[in-house]
């Protein structure tokens, strides 16, 4: 296992729980700003544009964005 795998498998609970404070309050802001808000649908959006986001960094990733950090 290398160090990155080592070190992934501390923090991946930590990244998990930081992506799902983001998505919830996400979730909250989509309550307060629509009187009539569905939940579901608003939900949806969210991780659509998550998704988008990661699949953003991804694709920075492939093109060496981030080989020097």
């Amino acid at each position: 296992m290398s160090a990155q795998e080592k070190e992934m498998e501390m923090m991946k609970g930590e990244i998990r729980k930081e992506i799902r404070v983001i998505f919830k309050t996400n979730m909250k802001i989509f309550d307060w700003d629509i009187p009539e808000n569905d939940d579901r649908k608003s939900a949806e959006l969210i991780v659509a544009a998550m998704r988008e986001a990661l699949d953003e960094i991804s694709e920075e990733i492939s093109a060496g964005k981030y080989d020097n950090y």
